[in-house]
C-alpha cells in the first residue's frame, strides 16, 4: 500500500511539473498586480536594426523588400547585417542593395553571437533592434516599439511573433500552439514587471545596456537578461508584430530544439551568478518558464515509469492494456501527418529534443553555429 502511494505521489508531481509552465504558472501570473509603465515626454530615440544571416538567399528578397519599406517609413532607421560565411550568395544579395544595409562579412562560420557583437559595436542608434534574417516586421512595428522607451525605467522591449503556415503539418500546428501560449505568458510577465528573456525574432534594448559575453552563449537570452540584471524593465509590446514561417518537418524541428536547448542551458550556467541576485519574483518567473520546461522530458519519462509500475501493482491486465494502448497511440501518431495523435507525438518529440539538448550542454558540449531549417 505504501509503495502504491509513493508511486501515485511521483506520478502526480510529474503531472504537475509538466503542466506547471502552461497551466499553474499562468494562473499565478494573472493573480499578480499590474506594474504600470510611466512614460515621460521626450524625443523619440534613434534606432539600429541588426540581423545575422547564413545561407538565407531564398528568404533575402522578401527580407530586403521589408527593410526598404521600413526605411521609407522611418528614414533615420539604420540597418546592419552580418553574413556568417554564406555559400549561397546571401551576402552578395545584401550588398547589392547599396546604402540600404551596412554589411559585415564574417571570415567563415563564427556564429550568431559573434556576428551580433560585431554589429552592435558599429551601430549608432540609441536603441538596438534585433531580428532574424527570415523575419518580417509590420510597417508600424518600429514606431510602436520605440514609443515604449518613453518610460525611462524601460531598458528593453520585445515584440510579438506571429507564425505563418500553422496548417501545413502537425509539427507546424504544434509549434504554432506552443508559441501562442508562449506569447501569452510573456504578456502576463510584462504586465507584472519583467519578461524573463527574449528570442531572436524581435526584441530591442538600449544600446548602453548591451553586455559583453562569449561567443558560445545564446545571445538573445544573454542580451535581453542584461536589462533585468541592471534593474531596468524588460517589457513586451503586443502591437509590435513580426512574422515568420514555421518549420514543418519533424527532423528540422528536432535539430532546432536540441540546438536551442543546449545553448540555453550553457547560457544559464554563464548567467547563474547574476540570476541569483535577481528579485524573488523574477527568479520565480525564470524557474517557472525556463528551468521546469527544460526538464519536462524527464518529468514525462519519470511519470510514465511511475504510472506503469503503479498499474502493474494494481493489476497485470491493467498494465498490459495501458502498454498496448500507449504503443498503439504512438504508432498511429508517428504514421499520421495531422490530427491529435500526430500532434501528441510532436509534443513528445519536442520534450525529448529539449532534454537531449540540456544533457548535451551538461556534458560540456555546446553549439556555436546554426543552419536555417530547410522546411520553412
Amino acid at each position: 500500500m505504501a509503495t502504491n502511494l509513493i508511486l501515485a505521489a511521483i506520478l502526480l508531481l510529474c503531472l504537475v511539473a509538466v503542466a506547471w509552465p502552461f497551466l499553474f504558472y499562468p494562473l499565478i501570473l494573472r493573480a499578480l498586480p499590474t506594474r504600470p509603465e510611466r512614460p515621460v515626454d521626450g524625443p523619440v530615440p534613434s534606432a539600429s536594426l541588426l540581423f545575422c544571416a547564413y545561407n538565407e538567399a531564398e528568404a533575402m528578397p522578401e527580407k530586403l523588400a521589408n527593410l526598404a519599406m521600413l526605411k521609407a517609413r522611418y528614414p533615420g532607421l539604420e540597418f546592419l547585417a552580418f553574413d556568417d560565411g554564406s555559400s549561397d550568395g546571401t551576402g552578395d544579395l545584401i550588398a547589392a542593395q547599396g546604402d540600404l544595409v551596412t554589411l559585415i562579412r564574417g571570415p567563415g562560420r563564427s556564429g550568431k553571437a559573434h556576428g551580433m557583437k560585431q554589429l552592435a559595436a558599429r551601430a549608432r542608434g540609441d536603441v538596438l533592434i534585433f531580428t532574424d534574417a527570415n523575419v518580417l516586421l509590420d510597417e508600424e512595428a518600429v514606431g510602436r516599439l520605440l514609443a515604449r522607451y518613453a518610460d525611462p525605467d524601460v531598458g528593453g522591449v520585445l515584440g510579438s511573433l506571429h507564425y505563418i503556415g500553422a496548417d501545413e503539418s502537425a509539427t507546424a500546428s504544434v509549434g504554432s500552439l506552443y508559441w501562442r501560449l508562449e506569447e501569452r505568458l510573456k504578456d502576463e510577465e510584462s504586465r507584472t514587471g519583467n519578461v524573463l528573456g527574449a528570442d531572436g525574432s524581435i526584441f530591442s534594448i538600449r544600446r548602453d545596456l548591451y553586455p559583453d559575453f562569449p561567443d558560445s552563449v545564446l545571445d538573445d537570452l544573454t542580451v535581453s537578461m542584461a536589462v533585468v540584471f541592471v534593474g531596468k524593465r524588460l517589457v513586451k509590446a503586443k502591437d509590435v508584430i513580426a512574422r515568420e514561417r514555421l518549420v514543418t518537418a519533424r527532423k528540422d524541428e528536432y535539430r532546432r530544439k536540441v540546438r536551442i536547448a543546449a545553448r540555453s542551458w550553457h547560457t544559464h550556467g554563464h548567467l547563474r551568478p547574476q540570476l541569483r541576485r535577481m528579485a524573488a519574483i523574477d527568479r520565480f518567473k525564470y524557474a517557472s518558464r525556463k528551468i521546469i520546461r527544460w526538464f519536462g522530458g524527464l518529468f514525462i519519462l519519470t511519470g510514465a515509469v511511475a504510472a506503469g509500475a503503479l498499474a502493474l501493482r494494481i493489476s497485470p491486465a491493467l498494465y498490459l492494456a495501458g502498454a498496448l494502448g500507449a504503443a498503439l497511440i504512438i504508432w498511429i501518431g508517428v504514421r499520421a501527418k495531422s490530427g491529435p495523435f500526430a500532434a501528441l507525438i510532436d509534443v513528445l518529440i519536442a520534450y525529448a529534443a529539449t532534454l537531449q539538448g540540456v544533457i548535451k550542454a551538461m556534458s560540456g558540449r555546446t553549439v556555436t553555429i546554426w543552419n536555417p531549417a530547410k522546411s520553412r
